[in-house]
């Protein structure tokens, strides 16, 4: 990186012959009065730009410095990083010079309104503190995203360089468990699509980038059974991921929480675990639901026949490891037995806490079931959500639950793509759910 030094009566003017020396690329690092104004002397400032040796003008010589004097590369950079924390404060104290002192000259002493009209307009600022707002407002955005760009460098196995408008938006879906294809996928087609002219800011980078995100993922909207018809819900899912639980906020939700209060009916198909049988017979007592217990398959059709005056109906599975294949064998036999008119939906029941990896292999080893959509648990207890958008975006199975909590009912929530997208970038909020 080359320090150049450029000086003018006002922070302004010396901004401005550093524009037009190296234009948009140099980076502000520090500013100083360095002659205070005085009876037949004007002020005098001086302000330091950094810039990339690569893109400095012709008319400048790129100077090397003695061997002795040299660091490591890594060294230099840590250096550079530590001067970048300080170029906010830089930054403010440009805008506390430049209003205190050197615009004073430009500003016409106050005086009263002549009219009403003329009261409420209000005074116009001047045409130099406009564009030292506006060279403010870009340097602080270049700082950012050379503080971004740091990052980059530093990262493993960067295998396609990203350009530093999108350094920033990177980091944060990178380091969110996203998955590495995924992210660079995505990164391409904001690249391929993204008009120009919004990269120059990382706000309008960062919205463009959630719009992006909010298409990745397909949302199942909540619909209500037609009058006469009914729902059938069947929640399947690994051992500990709160199906039970979430049965018992879908079936409160159902009957007590919507326009219409319906008639639920439970389903037992956890006869391995009595206490998840007891569980959800308590809930079950406590809002006067329709309880079946079924143990074989052939049972199965006749738990459905006796709660077919419901209009929903929710099942809860016992839960099993991805890889124990005789327990998701024995759901897909009560599938199988299944003799009613009555299609079963099944939702797919997985913690948001664990890996991408984890969680394609519980998708795939529970796919022989036909699983037509998924519900996350446990939102409140990580603070990564890129493998949520990985595996919707690499299943395309729409999401249709969240629960963020242990609460019976509060703690469940319908899936929103804007609520996702504000987990990814923001981190979990419950307010926002």
């Amino acid at each position: 990186m080359k320090i150049l030094t450029f000086t003018g009566r006002t922070p302004s003017e010396a901004l401005k012959k550093a524009k037009i020396e190296v234009g948009d690329d140099g980076m502000l690092i520090e500013t100083k009065e360095i002659r205070k104004k005085a009876l037949g002397k004007e002020a005098l400032y001086e302000i330091v730009i950094g810039i990339d040796n690569d893109a400095i003008t012709p008319s400048y010589k790129k100077a090397t410095r003695p061997l002795s004097k040299q660091q490591p590369v890594k060294q230099e950079s840590q250096d550079v990083l530590f001067d970048l924390s300080n170029a906010a404060e830089q930054i403010a104290k440009v805008s506390r010079v430049t209003t205190e002192d050197p615009l004073a000259q430009y500003m016409a002493p106050p005086r009263e309104p002549r009219t009403a009209t003329e009261a409420v307009i209000p005074p116009r600022e001047p045409k130099e503190l406009k564009e030292i707002k506006s060279e403010i407002n870009k340097l602080t955005d270049k700082v950012k995203i050379i503080q971004n760009m740091f990052w980059d460098e530093k990262s493993p196995q960067i295998e396609s360089q990203i350009p530093s408008e999108f350094a920033e938006i990177y980091r944060l879906a990178s380091q969110s468990g996203m998955n590495r294809e995924h992210l660079d996928e995505l990164m391409k087609i904001t690249l391929e699509h993204m008009p120009f002219k919004m990269r120059e800011n990382s706000v309008t980078v960062k919205r463009y980038f959630q719009t992006i995100l909010r298409k990745m993922v397909p949302i199942k909207r909540e619909i209500t059974p037609n009058v006469g018809a009914k729902k059938v819900i069947m929640l399947v899912g690994p051992t500990g991921v709160g199906k039970t639980t979430s049965i018992a906020k879908l079936a409160a939700r159902y009957s007590f929480l919507m326009q219409k209060k319906h008639k639920v009916g439970l389903v037992v198909l956890d006869t391995y675990r009595i206490g998840a049988v007891e569980q959800l017979m308590q809930y079950a007592r406590m809002m006067k639901l329709g309880i079946e217990t079924v143990v074989d398959p052939p049972e199965f059709t006749s738990a459905l026949d006796s709660l077919r005056y419901c209009d929903y109906i929710l099942i809860d599975t016992m839960g099993s490891s991805p890889y124990d294949k005789g327990k998701i064998e024995k759901i897909y036999e009560c599938l199988s037995a299944n003799t009613t008119s009555y299609e079963v939906e099944v939702v797919l029941v997985m913690p948001s806490s664990i890996k991408y990896e984890d969680l394609k292999t519980t998708y795939d080893n529970f796919s022989t079931l036909g699983i037509d959509s998924l519900m996350f648990t446990k939102l409140d207890e990580t603070m990564g959500f890129g493998n949520i958008f990985s595996l919707g975006y690499e299943t395309k199975k729409p999401i249709s639950y969240f629960s963020v909590g242990q609460e019976v009912p509060e703690d469940l929530v319908c899936a929103s793509s804007d609520f996702l997208v504000d987990c990814l970038l923001n981190g979990f909020n419950r307010s926002k759910a």
